[in-house]
């Protein structure tokens, strides 16, 4: 299983160990042509405005629209928000996720904190590093964890958003999730690449 990490700014290094240590192929993503032989991405953490421009540089931004609308894509902290189909006070970037997304909402970097969060009934660690948080979802997204009354991380069906940063600490619940989810992809489109022959 191959995932790409999409390397401009932010979390690399981080993800691609958490993706390894798992089992999968991981490999950094700055050109569009890599993208073809991925089974899913990883967009990471950084900061969303920085990487908007460096994809925009790179001429990606098209190409993981592409993508996202056909395979799994994670996005962390700032990757929640390049996901995000509308992002409050600015532009949305990919644009593929139907949900409604607020930077920075945690405070400032001085406000960042670890803290439990339960998804599907299992304790993790979170760590927020001025993180955003998901202000609305729409139909058919799935809510996974909450702190209080905000919601950090959703699935739309084969995208996957999260508030916080997974990759910074040992706990890989959230990565098996993903690579659940490519799994499945993969396995559907083998079906009907199947059923069209």
């Amino acid at each position: 299983m191959k995932i790409g990490v999409v390397a401009l700014q932010g979390a690399v290094t981080e993800h691609l160990t958490a993706l390894s240590e798992l089992g999968a192929e991981a490999i950094p993503v700055k050109e569009a042509n890599q993208l073809r032989e991925l089974d899913g991405l990883v967009l990471p953490g950084g900061e969303s405005t920085a990487i908007r421009r460096l994809m925009d540089a790179a001429q990606l931004r098209e190409h993981l629209q592409l993508f996202s609308r056909e395979k799994p894509v994670f996005g962390t902290c700032a990757g929640l928000i390049l996901l995000a189909k509308e992002v409050i006070g600015e532009e949305a970037h990919i644009g593929t996720m139907n949900v409604v997304v607020e930077r920075n909402s945690f405070g400032r970097q001085i406000d960042s904190f670890i803290t439990d969060v339960t998804v599907q009934e299992r304790k993790i660690p979170a760590v927020f590093i001025r993180a955003p948080h998901i202000q609305s979802v729409g139909n058919n997204v799935e809510v996974l964890a909450t702190v209080g009354d905000r919601i950090v991380l959703a699935r739309d069906g084969h995208l996957l958003g999260c508030a916080f940063h997974p990759e910074l600490t040992e706990d890989r619940y959230i990565f098996e999730l993903f690579l659940e989810m490519v799994k499945k992809s993969a396995s559907a489109r083998l079906a009907s690449h199947e059923n069209v022959l």
